[in-house]
């Protein structure tokens, strides 16, 4: 049944892939700057999703609002009732390995929680999210062609942004562990993204572009993040016009 509380769209109004930044601010930029003839097809919260065409293909973009509840209920409304095929997160990150740098890009081979949100399940053990294999090796290919520099592999996604211990982010609390453990960036959607996908059997990738930096304190500003990470931007278009 469409509309659904959250997206009040009609039935074909989205693409079978649909890009989701976090940020509102980056579906329009993404929509105005990569997209032909492309229309509003959802603004509920003021959560803008656009469907247009890309190099001759149509293909939508919607934010997802921040953290994994929203996600949540977006990816899943566009999966279970709008037709949505694949879900490819183009968002930002903080880098936990030496290593990866700022601007730098994260393929989420899979996603590490700190999150309940598995519960749901009533899984005799703990599920493992993991991307979809051909979105994850198309979009390597992709952003190798590009010549991007990217990193695959754990994503964690955590439930917090702020802790309640001494003022300190949750990031700085727990990113030494996770990082013993190869984590490679903390951010806060994919997860979900990832759990939804496989209940439903579509397919999802989060893509993430390093806006700072837990290790050395380095940091983009907010402007930054909403419109200039087009390299990522670029990567998941060329992706989805190959499914």
């Amino acid at each position: 049944m469409t509309p659904t509380p959250h997206i009040n769209a009609k039935s074909g109004d989205f693409a079978k892939t649909v890009l989701m930044p976090g940020d509102p601010l980056r579906s329009k930029f993404i929509a105005e700057n990569f997209l032909e003839n492309a229309r509003l097809v959802n603004n509920v919260r003021g959560i803008q999703g656009y469907t247009g065409l890309y190099k001759g293909k149509e293909i939508s973009v919607m934010a997802s609002g921040m953290g994994m509840p929203s996600m949540a209920i977006y990816s899943y409304e566009l999966f279970s009732f709008f037709g949505v095929e694949n879900i490819i997160r183009v968002g930002s990150a903080g880098a936990l390995q030496k290593d990866v740098k700022i601007r730098d890009i994260v393929l989420g081979m899979g996603a590490c929680t700190d999150s309940n949100f598995a519960n749901q399940y009533a899984l005799p053990g703990t599920f493992a999210p993991i991307a979809s294999y051909k979105l994850l090796k198309l979009c390597e290919e992709v952003a190798m062609a590009e010549g991007a520099n990217i990193h695959v592999g754990n994503l964690v996604s955590s439930d917090n942004f702020y802790s309640d211990t001494l003022g300190l982010s949750s990031e700085e609390l727990s990113s030494s562990k996770w990082a013993k453990m190869g984590a490679l960036a903390v951010e806060m959607e994919a997860a979900a993204l990832y759990m939804n996908a496989a209940r439903l059997g579509k397919n999802a990738l989060a893509i993430c572009t390093v806006s700072d930096h837990i290790i050395t304190g380095e940091a983009t500003s907010s402007d930054e993040r909403q419109s200039s990470f087009t390299q990522m931007m670029k990567i998941a278009l060329e992706t989805a016009i190959r499914l």
